[in-house]
């Protein structure tokens, strides 16, 4: 029976907004990384939220950057 890997704790989520919103481009690859390996749809789905909620977050078309 085959396994899946344990969903990424919110703190890999809370992780990436926060080196969104540095600007920290080395933590966030690391932190994409980890959520790659993880990651499930609710995952993406609760980092799409998070990140919206971002004051400087760009809108869809990246807009805003």
């Amino acid at each position: 029976m085959r396994q899946h890997p344990p969903s990424p704790d919110g703190s890999v989520v809370t992780g990436i907004v926060e080196a969104v919103r540095d600007g920290d481009d080395r933590v966030l690859r690391r932190l994409l990384a980890r959520l790659a390996e993880q990651a499930t749809v609710a995952d993406l789905y609760a980092l799409r939220d998070a990140l919206s909620q971002h004051p400087h977050a760009a809108g869809p078309d990246g807009s805003d950057r």
